[in-house]
């Protein structure tokens, strides 16, 4: 290896000055393919930085090729070429490329060793399965081939009457002409974004936002712009200045619960957005995913129920809290941009399959969905003291506003250790996992953030998980207070 020095005084991150340098001496030959480097640990010490800094050195260079993993071997040069311009997600500087490089290490949140705290969906114990397989042999025995047979492209009629009749509990009132069904929330949102927007046009969302938004605005070619937000969800005073500044086609909100900031906007910033919506015609698409799950007193109404302008598309499902793998959704619109998303609709996949649809419909009429919500949401208010317990006594040094609802506890770290990507990539190897909150950021955000699903795991499990962090990040925060206070030259 050439030598290579640490410059300290460099805002580069140490583990970017690290991989920088790899990639130079694979590039040049100097490290030739085959070739075994040191275990991180050895290499930490050896170069007297932190070991989570060689980790996460590795493994951005693993998920670009440029090493690889052997089993019970240690970490070798990949067996590759690569030209400078064809460099991969993890190794350039957009933030769609350092996401993308994220999605891949949250991969290892998937091995079953690992107690995880990242998912976008309650704990699987949670599921109604007897009510569901009652509801679909219920429906199988009264309907024969028409519950297999293809349904009504914009859904089973009951279906969406029973939504009707659901929504108006919250205020909002439609006819079942005004519902569509589709393949989950996220569908829903897909189809709005299709309907409504063309390449290049901007659509401004909330920072940071749901994941899933963003890589449906890279899907479709859209450009997402920012809005701040704060403890109480969108910043709508810095709203009017981006829309002229901008000309966006859409916004995008999630009012109530957001993801992944657990927020809930009050009453005074809604009726802001719809009168700056009605003010310059901009269509809202509301997400309202989380709008069953309050712990904590009662959110305002829906911009939909607040709405007579017919400009609030609002998009929800029976996913996140009930049934995820039957995948059914829906969004409500007024007549014209509901013609304008259904037709995307038909043209994506013709119908949402029948069985699907008319098994909800049952289980939704008898009650039981109801009854099984209660039970749910009653766990999740114990996993949620759990959680908040756990974080005052194991980890005081992060800051965080408690969620009232929803699933997740938005988390801020302090800068004096390492970031939430960093901790991830530890934690992660040591068997308990997060989301990070880079993520869920618009063009780059703040690396000291994260998420942490407060209802994906049982009392006693998020209070391990909680002390485990909470140990893991002390540990590397000492490191690197040890590490920055060094002088030695470095020397690879």
């Amino acid at each position: 290896m050439l030598n290579f020095a640490i410059h300290r005084d460099d805002p580069q991150p140490i583990y970017e000055q690290l991989k920088a340098h790899l990639v130079r001496q694979i590039e040049h030959g100097v490290l030739a393919a085959g070739e075994r480097l040191p275990s991180s640990r050895d290499l930490a010490e050896q170069l007297g930085i932190g070991r989570i800094s060689v980790v996460t050195a590795y493994e951005d260079l693993k998920l670009a090729g440029y090493l690889e993993a052997r089993v019970g071997r240690g970490t070798f040069v990949a067996e590759r070429e690569i030209a400078p311009d064809e460099r991969p997600a993890a190794l350039t500087g957009s933030a769609a490329d350092r996401s993308e490089a994220l999605l891949d290490l949250m991969k290892l949140v998937k091995r079953p060793d690992v107690l995880n705290f990242s998912q976008g969906t309650p704990a699987d114990s949670f599921l109604p399965v007897d009510v569901v397989g009652q509801a679909i042999n219920q429906v199988l025995a009264r309907d024969g081939a028409a519950a297999i047979a293809y349904e009504a492209p914009n859904g089973y009629l009951p279906l969406r009457e029973a939504i009707a009749e659901r929504v108006a509990q919250v205020g909002i009132h439609v006819d079942a002409e005004e519902v569509l069904i589709t393949g989950g929330c996220q569908q829903a949102l897909d189809l709005a974004v299709q309907a409504l927007l063309s390449p290049g046009d901007v659509i401004l969302t909330s920072n940071p936002t749901y994941a899933g938004m963003i890589e449906i605005t890279r899907a479709r070619g859209v450009t997402p712009v920012g809005v701040p937000v704060d403890e109480d969800g969108l910043v709508t005073d810095r709203l009017e200045a981006l829309i002229i500044e901008h000309r966006p086609r859409l916004i995008y909100v999630a009012p109530t619960y957001h993801n992944p900031t657990g927020t809930v906007m009050p009453l005074h910033r809604r009726r802001h957005l719809l009168r700056l919506a009605q003010r310059y015609h901009l269509p809202v698409l509301e997400d309202g995913v989380y709008e069953d799950l309050s712990y904590v007193g009662h959110p305002p109404p829906p911009l939909k129920a607040l709405d007579d302008s017919g400009l609030i598309l609002y998009a929800s499902s029976f996913s996140k809290v009930l049934m995820p793998g039957m995948r059914i959704g829906y969004l409500l619109a007024g007549e014209r941009l509901y013609e304008r998303v259904a037709r995307v609709k038909r043209a994506a996949d013709v119908c949402t399959p029948a069985l699907n649809q008319r098994a909800l419909h049952a289980a939704l009429t008898s009650g039981a969905l109801g009854t099984h919500l209660a039970e749910v949401k009653a766990a999740c208010i114990q996993r949620r003291a759990a959680t908040l317990a756990a974080l005052a006594h194991y980890w005081p040094e992060v800051q965080f506003t408690p969620a009232g609802g929803g699933l997740y506890q938005w988390l801020q770290l302090p800068q004096v250790g390492p970031t939430a990507t960093e901790l991830f990539i530890e934690a992660v190897h040591q068997g308990v996992a997060f989301a990070p909150g880079d993520l869920f950021y618009v063009g780059g955000g703040d690396s000291y953030h994260l998420r942490f699903n407060m209802v994906a795991q049982p009392p006693h499990l998020i209070d391990e998980g909680v002390g485990q962090l909470a140990d893991i990040w002390r540990r590397l925060a000492e490191e690197r207070s040890y590490h920055a206070h060094s002088t030695t030259p470095m020397v690879l």
